[in-house]
């Protein structure tokens, strides 16, 4: 009782926190120019605010197949449909956790109840999850050498910082995710040495047990992580999904350009590589959607090439097509499956 009324007072503040952050940028946003922003965003043209959206479901189709194939190794009767409702359900609980830690217990959990033993399915969410960061690291890679060649924006100093340390918090959590998936002997001795604290603790009673119970669960993952890397053209081959999917949604702010009636503000490229600069500082933003931070970014670095009202516009569209979006439809799929 006691641990589900933590749960839900974490969730409700999360919550909170968000509504809260989220006004807040409203507030910056229009406080200058509502008038003149409101109408910009009412007179878009509907047409390229659809393609807008397509491209999100372009991103959503693409990130599904990665999980596809990996689940498809461990059971052959796994469907591409139940991993593209996954990843629609996995927007709400990322776009409502810190860091959008929310996403992958959730995936372990429905997985099982596909019938996915747990082992088998943190080690498909885990590989999952590498993929993914690897297409992300290598895009943000792409962006700065794209900046230095051809000189796209100017040298900010705090920009750079935030680059820079949105990069190496990237590349670490890669770093760590390798050594989770692949090394048997640490993932022994770091669970080894949590029970054996525990038990003096006097949390766990039964020590032996526990350890067997867990170095049976650590064989079961590491197996299912052998099965999943033999393939690796597989492997490569959803490092690519992964890069188109994140192409679609870095397209999506061109798109509302376009709908502004704006053909010339910057091109397919230039919003790839600015959009890349914006989601390597929203990474390590700890709040429900990096909410701040994104919005922070996105102004700093499309402010290079329109401003006022426009920019305004351009960002409150943008954002709530690619996070607030995301999180009804991911809201919806879920209360559907409750009502079945």
């Amino acid at each position: 009782m006691k641990s589900s009324m933590k749960k839900n007072l974490k969730k409700n503040l999360n919550i909170i926190i968000l509504i809260l952050i989220t006004l807040l940028v409203l507030y910056f946003s229009l406080k200058d120019n509502f008038k003149e922003t409101v109408t910009q965003i009412f007179t878009m043209n509907i047409w390229y605010l659809l393609i807008a959206f397509i491209l999100l479901i372009l991103f959503w189709v693409f990130r599904s197949y990665p999980m596809y194939t990996f689940c498809k190794k461990i059971n052959k009767d796994f469907k591409y449909l139940s991993a593209l409702q996954l990843t629609l359900r996995t927007q709400f609980f990322n776009a409502v956790t810190p860091f959008a830690t929310g996403g992958q217990p959730y995936q372990i959990y429905h997985l099982k109840q596909l019938g996915i033993d747990y082992a088998s399915s943190t080690s498909v969410v885990l590989q999952n999850f590498i993929v993914y960061q690897i297409a992300l690291v290598f895009l943000g890679i792409l962006a700065l050498i794209t900046n230095q060649i051809f000189d796209i924006f100017k040298n900010i100093e705090l920009l750079q910082r935030l680059i820079a340390l949105g990069f190496i918090i990237n590349a670490l959590v890669i770093i760590v995710m390798f050594v989770v998936a692949f090394s048997k002997k640490m993932n022994k001795f770091l669970i080894g040495f949590g029970i054996k604290i525990l038990t003096k603790l006097r949390i766990i009673k039964n020590k032996e047990k526990k350890l067997k119970k867990w170095d049976e669960s650590i064989n079961r993952f590491h197996e299912s992580a052998k099965i999943l890397l033999k393939d690796k053209k597989t492997f490569i081959k959803n490092i690519l999904c992964n890069f188109i999917a994140l192409c679609c949604l870095y397209l999506i702010p061109l798109f509302v350009l376009y709908a502004m009636g704006n053909f010339n503000a910057f091109n397919a490229g230039v919003a790839i590589v600015t959009s890349a600069y914006v989601m390597i500082i929203g990474s390590f933003v700890p709040i429900p959607g990096a909410t701040g931070g994104l919005e922070y970014g996105f102004v700093q670095f499309y402010g290079n090439f329109i401003t006022g009202s426009k920019l305004s516009a351009l960002m409150l569209v943008w954002r709530f097509i690619t996070y607030y979006f995301g999180m009804i439809v991911g809201a919806i799929a879920l209360n559907i499956k409750k009502v079945k």
